[in-house]
């Protein structure tokens, strides 16, 4: 069977990665726009690089009245644990070498003011009788808290009435690093090609039922042609759906919205005082992609503060491509969708304009009032982050991922993002564990694929994981030691 995939970032690279791993005949091709594989969206600096599992995300535990909602929060962690059964399967088999290259374990907080004390020790009632979050900590004593995260506290006055919680075993993850040494595992190990500097234009049925797919490679016209084509080209997946004739793709269209960070550089020092990620409250009426946070990143050996995001609206599908390519992809059947946008979420609307005209000036004032005194401490710049496009489905705004399978299982897509709503790139192996199963169900059949399977995922049942305690803890701690992840915390 002949596989094309479009886009070797994250998804689309463990996609290839975890199909050659269960049907080793395949015959996979991943076409790729830029020169290297993750990085788009999923390079290291194009994202903030949290490894998402509730720990710290105040937005994955809503509160109506005096309630709290953990459904979320349990299934995004159950995710990633079994994401981590998979990034650790690769460390086991050799195809990452080191585990640091791109993950390391680094405290994952919540930081609130006086105002939103009392929901913050809720959530921390609520979420520590679960066996998932059963080692985090709840202070609010000043020493304490400063002994997690100094940074936000150094210059903060003693009496300003401040409460945290911790969990040791969080971690930081660097996307880019973790696809590049997947796309070379692929490539390399499991005999997929990648075709490096190829733009797709687009992507038809042909009247035999096989799937034709134009591109150009450096200036010059190619053609590919495939039995299964799988999308995950980021926002470029928009333009694709819509030149597919799909009967689906007129319920789609996409609403772009980029980011900044604020971003500096600190020595081996420094980040060993400061190894966190903490997480604040966004403001009264603000989205969840304002939600502020202070995150310490690990790139390459060196290491860096970031603090962000704060977003911006450009009408661009991906970092590096032009509006025209946006306006492109804009049909007649997508413009009530973009006006109904405009005006049922129109503080959305508004919140992007003011933050991407917002000057460099307020995005120190929002760092100081984060955290007092650190704009000064270190020589911090505005960077990019990576560009989003969230989905636009029935003439409404959803956040967060959704994936699409045609209903003859030839074409599957990803459409959507991650901007603090979902995890996105943290739960990309069991999200795209789902995708296979939906798209190629007939491997999952085969004995092989089944052995190999449970090798992969010893336990990738969420209901099981968020059900049976000593089922999870088996599997946690025996990921957690293959990715160097140590319990700190004996409690």
């Amino acid at each position: 069977m002949k596989i094309v995939i479009i886009g070797a970032g994250i998804m689309g690279t463990t996609f290839a990665t975890l199909a050659k791993e269960l049907a080793p005949d395949l015959d996979i091709t991943i076409l790729e726009r830029l020169d290297a594989a993750g990085a788009g969206n999923s390079w290291a600096f194009n994202n903030a690089g949290t490894g998402h599992e509730a720990n710290c995300e105040l937005n994955y535990t809503p509160v109506d009245g005096e309630a709290i909602s953990l459904e979320k929060a349990l299934n995004i962690h159950a995710q990633f644990n079994v994401a981590k059964q998979f990034w650790a399967y690769l460390v086991e088999k050799g195809a990452i070498q080191q585990p640091t290259t791109f993950i390391n374990q680094t405290k994952h907080c919540t930081l609130v003011s006086e105002s939103s004390i009392e929901e913050l020790k809720l959530r921390f009632e609520e979420m520590s009788v679960h066996h998932f979050f059963e080692h985090m900590r709840y202070s609010e004593d000043f020493d304490e808290i400063k002994s997690w995260i100094p940074f936000t506290m150094d210059g903060r006055p003693r009496h300003e009435k401040m409460a945290a919680t911790v969990i040791e075993t969080g971690t930081d993850v660097n996307f880019g690093s973790l696809t590049q040494q997947m796309a070379a595992h692929a490539e390399h190990s499991l005999g997929v090609k990648i075709e490096y500097g190829t733009h797709v234009k687009r992507a038809y049925r042909s009247p035999t039922g096989r799937w034709i797919i134009s591109a150009d490679t450096k200036g010059d016209p190619v053609e590919y042609k495939a039995d299964v084509l799988f999308v995950g080209a980021g926002g470029g997946a928009f333009p694709l759906l819509k030149k597919s004739h799909l009967p689906f793709r007129s319920r789609y269209t996409g609403f772009p919205v980029g980011g900044r960070f604020l971003q500096a550089p600190i020595s081996e020092e420094q980040a060993q005082l400061y190894k966190a990620k903490t997480y604040g409250r966004a403001k009264v009426g603000a989205p969840p992609m304002s939600v502020p946070h202070l995150d310490l990143r690990a790139v390459e050996g060196k290491h860096y503060l970031l603090f962000g995001p704060f977003a911006s609206f450009k009408p661009l599908l991906e970092k590096g491509r032009g509006f025209f390519d946006y306006l492109g992809s804009i049909r007649l059947h997508d413009i009530p969708g973009l006006l109904n946008v405009a005006l049922r979420h129109s503080h959305l609307v508004r919140y992007l304009i003011s933050e991407t005209f917002k000057g460099e000036k307020s995005m120190f004032e929002e760092l100081e009032s984060f955290a007092p005194g650190l704009s000064k401490r270190f020589d911090w710049k505005p960077i990019e982050a990576g560009q989003r496009v969230q989905i636009i489905k029935d003439r409404d705004l959803q956040m967060g991922t959704e994936i699409l399978v045609s209903k003859d299982k030839t074409y599957g897509t990803l459409l959507g993002a991650s901007p603090g709503a979902s995890p996105g790139a943290s739960v990309s192996p069991e999200v795209m564990l789902r995708c296979l199963e939906q798209l190629l169900p007939s491997i999952f059949s085969e004995e092989g694929a089944k052995i190999k399977k449970s090798q992969i995922f010893p336990e990738s049942d969420l209901d099981t994981l968020i059900s049976h305690p000593d089922r999870y803890r088996e599997i946690r701690d025996a990921v957690n030691k293959q990715l160097g992840i140590i319990q700190l915390d004996p409690r």
